[in-house]
């Protein structure tokens, strides 16, 4: 068994090796999250090629995302078991291996079969990361500073990933926007059994094969139906499928608190600050991919700008979210008390969405302004309650630690596009003039390709109506986001003042006793 504390010096601290190690970790971070988007603009020439039909087509782009969120609780508690250092590597072979699959596939199953394995590749990479930055980082305010990191690249990641894809479908081929994950997967296949830690805990117990399928039951319906909402309504069939995920979530619980050897150990949530810093990460999720269902589409429909260049302009305010990890990481190493700068980032998101539900027909740079103001807001929160979380969390259930964290990232972002989603539709449909054609009432899209139909001025009239009634619905839905945001703001503030966390080192045994405890 490996010490989880063997890289750092005899004081606590992490020295030189440790911060390289860092910067090797951030290689599979920066790709798991660049995948999320990677296809945005990729999927129109997919289609030219390999002609899938529309049903393959979602499959093509959800199915990472759905295997991802559906296995990370099962990765994590692996890693836990088997070695995070030895998942990890394995992840990133299978990732290298279905990205060159998935660059030469010649149809659309074996597209989807590849981002199926790239889905399962990341989700043994991104708690893995996490556990290992907990193994690594004993040294708090060491710790907090990776972390910080770690958040920056993530969301970095995730804005990067679409304008990359944009770059290279232009000037190359669809398949090279899945190549680019080779060099850095080899570079960590080469790198990480030198400076990567061995790490897992020292007494885990049998692994639960019947929480495995209990898991993804209780993950996978509930995205897919909160993902299908938005777009399609609140149909019978994702009502039943979010409903049938809540109830294997119950039968999910129900097996780690009776089990002897439970998949999610219940002794986390003893941990203080554990289970706050999830709630709230949930709520900073669904703060964020919320907004991100209108801003995407404000800027390509609303303000007619190409793909390409709504995912530039995009970029901008990327400049001031990279800059709020670090700059909240500091202020608590300071002595300001965590509780302030969490209810801060709060009160910041909640002004960008404030902003956005000041916004008019031909907004960009306030538009622009509010997702940076917003985005900044939800890393500062983000960051500081991952912090809250691993040091809370036993270092010998790091793995399923983080995976929790991250799940939980799933169904808030899910979350929030299906209630703010459905909130800004409502409001469009109803803004939406009753002599409009029934296509132009469902969705902004449908009415642009409808005024594109229509004759001279009535196309131009329905096309006015639409990007007015859909601006109407995001002041709905940001409204609603700024009201939840004030309200998390209080809570943070009212919880976290009184959590103050104690470092749990993993000495050998500790295992052992909290199972037993359980």
């Amino acid at each position: 068994m490996t010490n989880s504390t063997s890289t750092n010096s005899p004081a606590g601290r992490a020295g030189r090796r440790e911060w390289t190690a860092l910067c090797v970790l951030m290689l599979p971070l920066l790709l798991v999250s660049m995948d999320v988007s990677v296809l945005y603009f990729a999927i129109p020439a997919i289609s030219a090629d390999l002609e899938p039909s529309g049903t393959q087509q979602l499959w093509i782009f959800d199915i990472y995302a759905f295997v991802l969120a559906g296995l990370l609780m099962t990765m994590g508690s692996l890693g836990d078991r088997t070695g995070r250092r030895k998942l990890l590597l394995i992840g990133a072979a299978a990732f290298g291996a279905a990205s060159l699959v998935a660059a030469y596939a010649n149809s659309a199953e074996t597209l989807i079969a590849a981002r199926a394995v790239l889905g399962i590749g990341g989700a043994t990479l991104m708690p893995s990361t996490m556990a290992l930055i907990r193994t690594m980082f004993t040294d708090p305010g060491q710790r907090a500073k990776a972390i910080g990191i770690w958040s920056g690249v993530m969301t970095g990641g995730i804005a990067l990933g679409s304008v990359l894809s944009g770059v290279l479908v232009q000037y190359f081929w669809w398949g090279s926007v899945f190549l680019v994950n080779l060099p850095a997967m080899a570079l960590l296949l080469v790198l990480g059994p030198v400076l990567l830690p061995e790490s897992r805990n020292p007494e885990p117990g049998r692994f639960d094969l019947v929480s495995v399928p209990l898991s993804m039951a209780a993950v996978l319906p509930v995205i897919y139906g909160l993902k299908e909402i938005p777009s399609e309504g609140w149909h019978p069939q994702y009502v039943v499928s979010v409903t049938v995920g809540l109830v294997f979530a119950a039968l999910f619980v129900h097996r780690q608190r009776t089990a002897a050897s439970p998949m999610i150990s219940p002794a986390l949530f003893r941990g203080r600050g554990f289970a706050p810093a999830v709630v709230l990460n949930l709520v900073s999720a669904f703060a964020m991919m919320g907004s991100a269902f209108f801003t995407t589409q404000y800027l390509q429909s609303v303000l007619d700008k190409s793909a390409m260049e709504a995912a530039l302009w995009a970029l901008l305010p990327s400049v001031p979210i990279g800059m709020a990890a670090p700059a909240a990481t500091a202020l608590v190493q300071r002595g300001v008390n965590r509780a302030y700068v969490v209810t801060a980032g709060f009160a910041i998101a909640a002004t960008g969405y404030g902003l956005l539900a000041l916004a008019g027909t031909d907004s960009l740079w306030l538009v622009l302004t509010a997702c940076g103001v917003l985005a900044s807001g939800i890393v500062m929160v983000m960051s500081q309650m991952t912090d809250l979380a691993m040091g809370a969390a036993p270092v010998e259930k790091a793995g399923a630690a983080s995976s929790l964290l991250e799940t939980g990232q799933e169904f808030g972002g899910a979350l929030g596009m299906a209630v703010l989603g459905s909130i800004g539709t409502a409001v469009y449909r109803h803004e939406m003039p009753s002599s409009a054609p029934a296509e132009a009432h469902e969705t902004l899209g449908g009415a642009l390709a409808v005024a594109g139909r229509l004759p001279g001025r009535t196309g131009d009239a329905l096309a006015t109506a639409a990007r007015e009634a859909f601006t109407t619905g995001m002041h709905g839905a940001a409204i609603a986001g700024a009201v939840l945001l004030a309200l998390a703001a209080v809570g943070a503030g009212a919880t976290l003042r009184r959590i103050h966390v104690r470092e749990t080192p993993a000495p050998e045994g500790v295992a052992a006793s909290e199972e037993a405890a359980a």
